[in-house]
């Protein structure tokens, strides 16, 4: 290796490290600073910038007063209840609808596909006006079943993903239990149903964190934040035409974002081998 060769290449590791430093740095800056906001008291947020340590890190008001005031325990109970239902039914309904696009041919098969292929290239809110319309005819606007109907019916990605993983699956699995007397039922859900384990945890991971951070339809249509606030909705009990108290909003934050750390912290292994093995191969 000459002398220019070599100091190429050192310049080019120098920049590619450089650059690391510098992209992990904004990456976890507005973490340090939502820490550092949730600490402080009222007088410290007002007279300091947002990158100054508080005097005290055994400060917690902020965090009661936050899960109080925004009444997250009833968010939390709610979002849970929302995540369980549409995971359950987003898997399940995806999982099923895959299965007749991948193992029976019928006419209409690939228009239906490209219909679903279409759907995922429409913006979402240009569809609101149609959707809160329909929502408003059924009486389903502000309610719990409402909103967890509307949220299992936005899934297109679960769908193709489980497409790939039924075509990666052997027919001959279908056809033996059908020789041997299984129904249909009983091949989907005895046989091929348990092979889906890695595009079921991928599937969870997107549609949970989707889900779990939702707040556009979250806010328009459960509208009785009394009653039906979310994990979303409830930090901006603290915001208003007259300014917003961000030392709590920073609290709420890091207390929803707990769960969902716990939950990685615990199960990372699983999670990165359902991204893994639940990636649409080409």
């Amino acid at each position: 290796m000459t002398f220019s060769q070599r100091a190429l290449y050192i310049l080019r590791t120098f920049i590619k490290y450089i650059s690391l430093v510098l992209i992990t740095f904004i990456s976890i800056l507005p973490t340090v600073s939502t820490v550092i906001t949730a600490f402080k008291t009222e007088e410290e947020y007002t007279s300091t910038n947002v990158m100054t340590p508080p005097n005290s890190w055994v400060y917690f008001k902020n965090f009661v007063t936050a899960w109080k005031d925004a009444n997250m325990g009833l968010a939390f109970l709610n979002t849970f209840i929302i995540l369980v239902f549409v995971l359950i039914g987003s898997i399940m309904f995806g999982a099923m609808l895959a299965y007749i696009l991948s193992r029976f041919k019928f006419r209409g098969n690939e228009f239906i596909r490209n219909l679903f292929l279409f759907a995922t290239l429409i913006p979402g809110i240009a569809t609101q006006v149609t959707v809160y319309q329909i929502m408003h005819s059924m009486k389903l606007i502000n309610t719990l079943q409402g909103y967890i109907i509307l949220m299992m019916g936005t899934d297109v990605i679960s769908i193709y993903i489980f497409i790939q993983f039924f075509e990666n699956i052997s027919v001959s699995l279908d056809e033996s239990a059908i020789i041997d007397g299984c129904t249909y039922y009983g091949v989907f859900f005895k046989i091929l149903f348990p092979l889906l384990k890695p595009a079921i945890i991928t599937c969870m991971i997107l549609k949970g964190v989707s889900t779990y951070n939702e707040y556009y339809m979250s806010n328009l249509y459960l509208q009785n934040k009394s009653i039906f606030v979310t994990v979303s909705t409830s930090l901006y009990t603290f915001t208003g035409p007259y300014g917003n108290q961000y030392n709590y909003i920073c609290a709420g934050v890091i207390i929803t974002i707990l769960p969902a750390l716990i939950i990685f912290i615990l199960c990372q292994k699983q999670i990165y081998s359902g991204l893994t093995q639940g990636a649409v191969k080409g």
